[in-house]
């Protein structure tokens, strides 16, 4: 049988597994207690899992909904990721629990850049000439 040549985007199993991981870790971290004074009243957001081709590894990235520095959060989420681990084998229907990895999300500082940068007044200026255009 002759396997597809990888094209570097994700297969829909990964895409899927990944999901479903995003969503019992987003349940897990807000039912649970975490310990780690890093986590300790914050509020956590996943924005997404990226899936390894063999599913054994994830990489979820995270950040803090409102005060808090992302990369704490991902360090503190990383040093519970052993007792996530655990907690996400009796969520998911999985043949291997993955191997949880935790990355500091900056899509959100990057998005917010960009807002600033257009709404500053010399961009504003110069999309409004090209309206009049």
């Amino acid at each position: 049988m002759k396997r597809k040549p990888q094209s570097g985007a994700p297969s829909q199993r990964q895409l899927r597994a990944a999901e479903l991981v995003r969503h019992a870790l987003v349940n897990i971290i807000a039912r649970e207690d975490l310990r780690d004074p890093d986590l300790r009243g914050a509020s956590i957001t996943v924005g997404e899992v990226r899936a390894s081709p063999d599913l054994k590894h994830m990489t979820a990235f995270v950040s803090a909904l409102g005060p808090g520095d992302p990369q704490a959060i991902a360090n503190g989420l990383t040093r519970c990721a052993s007792f996530l681990r655990g907690r996400l084998g009796h969520e998911v229907d999985l043949r291997f629990t993955p191997q949880l990895h935790f990355v500091a999300d900056q899509s959100y500082d990057e998005a917010r850049h960009i807002d600033e940068l257009l709404a500053s007044p010399e961009v504003a200026r110069d999309l409004k000439r090209g309206e009049a255009e």
